[in-house]
């Protein structure tokens, strides 16, 4: 049991990763920009407009690889109590749950 949970944490984490590692090898060619949306938006707090939104993403995406860790932890634990031939209805729901948080973070990640 800790075998098949190690192998689908191991998929789990080398798509994630290979999702990004992807994301960041492929470069994609942009339209050129008009003038007015080359100037940079200040804030009155007198930052970045774009500094502080990525500021933020890169919070959240902290976030939510603490809590996907966590659901994986939980996922684990839960597939070492159960039977081999019987899963819980919760423990099909932490996978959803796991996959929904790593495709948040991947978005977050392309945008």
């Amino acid at each position: 049991m800790k075998t098949v949970f190690r192998v689908c944490a191991l998929v789990t984490l080398v798509a994630c990763l290979a999702g990004f590692a992807f994301q960041q090898s492929t470069t994609v060619p942009r339209p050129a920009r008009r003038p007015a949306e080359e100037e940079e938006v200040i804030l009155p707090s007198g930052k970045s407009q774009k500094d502080e939104i990525l500021k933020a993403e890169y919070a959240q995406n902290m976030k939510d690889a603490a809590d996907l860790s966590d659901l994986a932890q939980q996922l684990k634990l839960d597939l070492e109590k159960n039977d081999r031939y019987v899963v819980s209805m919760a423990t099909i729901k932490k996978t959803d749950d796991i996959e929904k948080l790593a495709k948040r973070i991947r978005a977050r990640l392309r945008h």
